[in-house]
Protein backbone atom coordinates (compact mmCIF):
# COMPACT_ATOMS: atom_id res chain seq x y z
CA UNK A 1 0.00 0.00 0.00
CA UNK A 2 2.79 2.60 0.57
CA UNK A 3 4.33 2.37 -2.55
CA UNK A 4 1.19 2.74 -4.19
CA UNK A 5 0.91 5.95 -2.33
CA UNK A 6 4.14 7.07 -3.48
CA UNK A 7 3.89 6.18 -7.31
CA UNK A 8 0.70 7.99 -6.43
CA UNK A 9 2.21 11.27 -5.28
CA UNK A 10 4.84 10.57 -8.18
CA UNK A 11 2.51 11.04 -10.70
CA UNK A 12 1.01 13.74 -9.16
CA UNK A 13 4.32 15.68 -9.06
CA UNK A 14 5.46 15.01 -12.39
CA UNK A 15 1.73 16.39 -13.51
CA UNK A 16 2.14 19.68 -11.54
CA UNK A 17 5.68 20.14 -12.98
CA UNK A 18 4.34 19.49 -16.49
CA UNK A 19 1.69 22.02 -15.82
CA UNK A 20 4.29 24.84 -14.83
CA UNK A 21 6.69 23.77 -17.91
CA UNK A 22 3.26 24.17 -20.02
CA UNK A 23 2.59 27.62 -18.59
CA UNK A 24 5.83 29.08 -17.68
CA UNK A 25 5.94 31.65 -19.96
CA UNK A 26 2.00 33.06 -18.23
CA UNK A 27 3.13 32.21 -14.87
CA UNK A 28 5.74 34.41 -12.54
CA UNK A 29 5.25 31.73 -9.65
CA UNK A 30 8.37 29.39 -8.97
CA UNK A 31 7.77 25.70 -9.91
CA UNK A 32 7.33 24.28 -5.85
CA UNK A 33 4.90 27.44 -5.31
CA UNK A 34 2.58 26.67 -8.45
CA UNK A 35 2.59 22.94 -7.57
CA UNK A 36 1.53 23.50 -4.27
CA UNK A 37 -1.07 26.19 -5.18
CA UNK A 38 -2.49 22.92 -7.30
CA UNK A 39 -2.41 20.58 -4.33
CA UNK A 40 -4.21 22.73 -2.59
CA UNK A 41 -6.64 23.23 -5.06
CA UNK A 42 -7.49 19.85 -5.28
CA UNK A 43 -9.40 19.59 -1.90
CA UNK A 44 -12.40 21.42 -3.83
CA UNK A 45 -12.69 19.35 -7.00
CA UNK A 46 -15.98 18.02 -5.52
CA UNK A 47 -17.10 20.92 -4.78
CA UNK A 48 -19.72 22.11 -6.96
CA UNK A 49 -18.95 25.80 -8.02
CA UNK A 50 -17.27 28.47 -10.40
CA UNK A 51 -13.61 29.47 -10.04
CA UNK A 52 -12.12 32.87 -9.72
CA UNK A 53 -9.00 34.79 -9.89
CA UNK A 54 -8.25 38.23 -8.65
CA UNK A 55 -4.91 39.30 -10.20
CA UNK A 56 -4.15 37.46 -13.37
CA UNK A 57 -2.15 38.46 -14.74
CA UNK A 58 -0.94 36.58 -17.85
CA UNK A 59 -3.12 33.63 -17.06
CA UNK A 60 -0.62 31.07 -16.18
CA UNK A 61 -1.85 30.23 -12.81
CA UNK A 62 -6.10 30.13 -13.31
CA UNK A 63 -5.35 27.76 -16.51
CA UNK A 64 -3.25 25.15 -14.73
CA UNK A 65 -6.01 25.25 -12.26
CA UNK A 66 -8.67 25.20 -15.11
CA UNK A 67 -6.64 21.73 -15.94
CA UNK A 68 -7.21 20.53 -12.82
CA UNK A 69 -11.00 20.96 -11.96
CA UNK A 70 -12.18 20.43 -15.75
CA UNK A 71 -14.41 21.89 -18.05
CA UNK A 72 -17.68 22.04 -16.76
CA UNK A 73 -16.93 25.44 -14.31
CA UNK A 74 -17.42 28.77 -15.03
CA UNK A 75 -13.81 30.62 -15.11
CA UNK A 76 -14.37 34.23 -13.89
CA UNK A 77 -11.16 36.45 -14.50
CA UNK A 78 -10.35 39.69 -12.92
CA UNK A 79 -7.78 42.19 -13.63
CA UNK A 80 -7.19 45.56 -14.96
CA UNK A 81 -4.60 44.30 -17.02
CA UNK A 82 -2.87 47.50 -16.84
CA UNK A 83 -0.64 46.74 -13.71
CA UNK A 84 -0.70 47.14 -10.11
CA UNK A 85 -2.48 50.28 -8.73
CA UNK A 86 0.01 52.71 -6.46
CA UNK A 87 1.22 50.99 -3.18
CA UNK A 88 0.53 53.20 -0.02
CA UNK A 89 1.65 53.18 3.19
CA UNK A 90 0.13 50.90 4.55
CA UNK A 91 1.34 48.02 2.07
CA UNK A 92 4.82 48.54 3.90
CA UNK A 93 8.36 49.59 2.62
CA UNK A 94 8.65 47.04 0.49
CA UNK A 95 6.05 47.81 -1.52
CA UNK A 96 6.83 51.34 -1.47
CA UNK A 97 10.32 50.14 -2.59
CA UNK A 98 9.40 47.72 -5.12
CA UNK A 99 7.07 50.53 -7.36
CA UNK A 100 10.03 52.58 -6.77
CA UNK A 101 12.84 50.27 -8.67
CA UNK A 102 11.74 50.19 -12.23
CA UNK A 103 15.05 48.40 -13.61
CA UNK A 104 14.52 45.76 -11.14
CA UNK A 105 14.44 42.07 -13.20
CA UNK A 106 11.08 41.07 -10.79
CA UNK A 107 9.43 44.73 -11.30
CA UNK A 108 8.03 43.29 -14.54
CA UNK A 109 6.47 46.46 -15.78
CA UNK A 110 5.05 47.03 -12.73
CA UNK A 111 2.65 43.82 -13.65
CA UNK A 112 1.14 44.83 -16.39
CA UNK A 113 0.06 42.49 -18.89
CA UNK A 114 -2.24 42.17 -21.77
CA UNK A 115 -5.75 40.89 -21.85
CA UNK A 116 -5.08 38.55 -25.00
CA UNK A 117 -2.35 37.07 -22.90
CA UNK A 118 -4.44 35.54 -20.35
CA UNK A 119 -7.02 34.65 -23.40
CA UNK A 120 -4.17 32.52 -25.03
CA UNK A 121 -3.42 30.66 -21.71
CA UNK A 122 -7.01 29.73 -20.98
CA UNK A 123 -7.63 28.47 -24.68
CA UNK A 124 -4.95 25.96 -24.42
CA UNK A 125 -6.17 25.31 -21.03
CA UNK A 126 -9.52 23.78 -22.93
CA UNK A 127 -12.44 25.32 -20.81
CA UNK A 128 -15.68 26.99 -23.20
CA UNK A 129 -16.68 28.88 -19.92
CA UNK A 130 -14.56 32.12 -19.25
CA UNK A 131 -15.43 35.31 -18.40
CA UNK A 132 -13.33 38.14 -18.11
CA UNK A 133 -14.15 41.35 -15.96
CA UNK A 134 -11.58 43.98 -17.03
CA UNK A 135 -10.80 46.75 -14.38
CA UNK A 136 -9.94 48.03 -11.45
CA UNK A 137 -11.35 45.53 -8.45
CA UNK A 138 -13.14 48.51 -7.29
CA UNK A 139 -14.82 49.13 -10.55
CA UNK A 140 -15.62 44.92 -11.71
CA UNK A 141 -16.53 43.70 -8.57
CA UNK A 142 -19.45 45.66 -6.85
CA UNK A 143 -22.59 44.09 -8.03
CA UNK A 144 -21.07 41.14 -9.15
CA UNK A 145 -22.61 37.75 -8.28
CA UNK A 146 -21.92 34.57 -10.23
CA UNK A 147 -24.43 31.76 -11.32
CA UNK A 148 -22.97 29.67 -9.01
CA UNK A 149 -21.31 29.71 -5.30
CA UNK A 150 -17.59 30.32 -5.53
CA UNK A 151 -15.96 27.04 -5.28
CA UNK A 152 -12.24 28.33 -5.59
CA UNK A 153 -11.08 31.72 -5.17
CA UNK A 154 -7.57 32.90 -5.89
CA UNK A 155 -6.30 36.45 -4.77
CA UNK A 156 -3.46 37.88 -5.82
CA UNK A 157 -4.01 41.47 -5.62
CA UNK A 158 -1.00 42.51 -3.87
CA UNK A 159 -2.22 45.46 -2.21
CA UNK A 160 -4.18 46.18 1.11
CA UNK A 161 -7.23 48.26 -0.57
CA UNK A 162 -7.10 45.39 -3.50
CA UNK A 163 -7.73 42.05 -1.59
CA UNK A 164 -9.93 44.19 0.94
CA UNK A 165 -12.18 44.85 -1.57
CA UNK A 166 -12.22 41.25 -3.33
CA UNK A 167 -12.88 39.57 0.14
CA UNK A 168 -15.64 42.20 0.99
CA UNK A 169 -17.37 41.15 -2.14
CA UNK A 170 -16.14 37.85 -2.74
CA UNK A 171 -16.29 35.91 0.72
CA UNK A 172 -20.16 36.02 1.33
CA UNK A 173 -20.59 33.96 -2.06
CA UNK A 174 -18.05 31.36 -1.31
CA UNK A 175 -19.78 27.84 -1.46
CA UNK A 176 -19.85 25.60 1.78
CA UNK A 177 -16.53 23.73 1.41
CA UNK A 178 -14.75 26.18 -0.77
CA UNK A 179 -11.44 27.36 -0.65
CA UNK A 180 -9.53 30.96 -0.40
CA UNK A 181 -6.07 30.81 -1.81
CA UNK A 182 -4.23 34.35 -0.85
CA UNK A 183 -1.14 34.68 -3.74
CA UNK A 184 0.99 37.40 -1.52
CA UNK A 185 0.16 36.78 2.14
CA UNK A 186 3.19 36.04 3.21
CA UNK A 187 4.92 38.68 0.24
CA UNK A 188 2.98 42.24 1.35
CA UNK A 189 2.47 43.50 4.62
CA UNK A 190 -0.64 45.10 2.85
CA UNK A 191 -2.23 41.77 1.89
CA UNK A 192 -1.89 40.22 5.23
CA UNK A 193 -2.98 43.24 7.47
CA UNK A 194 -6.47 42.86 4.48
CA UNK A 195 -6.74 39.59 5.60
CA UNK A 196 -6.74 39.94 8.81
CA UNK A 197 -8.85 42.91 9.03
CA UNK A 198 -11.70 41.47 6.89
CA UNK A 199 -12.04 38.42 9.47
CA UNK A 200 -11.55 40.36 12.31
CA UNK A 201 -14.74 43.24 11.00
CA UNK A 202 -16.62 40.54 10.14
CA UNK A 203 -15.59 38.06 13.12
CA UNK A 204 -15.28 35.27 10.92
CA UNK A 205 -13.75 32.09 12.77
CA UNK A 206 -11.86 30.80 9.91
CA UNK A 207 -8.32 29.61 10.27
CA UNK A 208 -5.38 30.62 7.91
CA UNK A 209 -3.55 27.56 7.28
CA UNK A 210 -0.11 27.44 4.96
CA UNK A 211 1.45 24.90 3.18
CA UNK A 212 5.09 24.20 3.27
CA UNK A 213 5.31 26.65 0.15
CA UNK A 214 3.87 29.64 1.79
CA UNK A 215 0.34 29.35 0.10
CA UNK A 216 -1.60 30.80 2.04
CA UNK A 217 -5.17 29.15 2.36
CA UNK A 218 -8.52 30.16 4.02
CA UNK A 219 -11.10 27.10 4.57
CA UNK A 220 -14.89 27.37 4.05
CA UNK A 221 -17.10 25.18 6.97
CA UNK A 222 -19.09 22.84 5.48
CA UNK A 223 -21.67 23.02 8.00
CA UNK A 224 -23.87 26.23 8.91
CA UNK A 225 -22.49 28.35 6.17
CA UNK A 226 -25.07 31.46 6.67
CA UNK A 227 -23.40 31.34 10.71
CA UNK A 228 -20.45 32.91 9.02
CA UNK A 229 -21.74 34.77 5.87
CA UNK A 230 -21.13 32.18 2.98
CA UNK A 231 -23.71 31.78 0.31
CA UNK A 232 -26.08 28.57 0.80
CA UNK A 233 -26.11 25.93 -1.60
CA UNK A 234 -29.86 26.30 -3.81
CA UNK A 235 -32.66 24.18 -2.86
CA UNK A 236 -34.68 22.80 -5.71
CA UNK A 237 -38.41 24.82 -5.35
CA UNK A 238 -41.54 21.80 -4.86
CA UNK A 239 -44.52 23.13 -6.30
Amino acid sequence: MRWLNYAWKARQTARFRALHYEYRQHTMIPPEVYAANLQATLSVHKIPGCVIECGVWRGGMIAGIAELLGPDRTYHLFDSFEGLPDAKPIDGPAALAYQASQDAPGYFDNCRAELREAQDAMARAGVPSVRYHVGWFAQTLPGFTPDDPIALLRLDGDWFESTMTCLTHLVPQMAPGGLILVDDYYTWDGCCKAVHAYLAQQNLPLRIRQTHDRVCTLAIPHEQPQSVGMAAPQEAQTP
